[in-house]
């Protein structure tokens, strides 16, 4: 049971942290205030914090 709480609570934290990229870097991607490239790293890094934090499981 402890583990499915944690679990969940991780699934939680990944949506909002993706949610938070997705408000801050779309618009900038949009209005042509950051190249492809700072877009491409601004997402992998968004991917990577996402998997380290779902790893916090273990």
């Amino acid at each position: 049971m402890k583990t499915a709480q944690s679990a969940t609570r991780r699934i939680s934290e990944n949506f909002r942290l993706a949610t938070l990229y997705n408000i801050v870097a779309v618009p900038l991607a949009v209005a042509g205030l950051c190249s492809p490239l700072i877009a491409a790293l601004a997402m992998s890094t968004s991917s990577i914090t996402v998997s380290l934090n779902a790893l916090r499981l273990r």
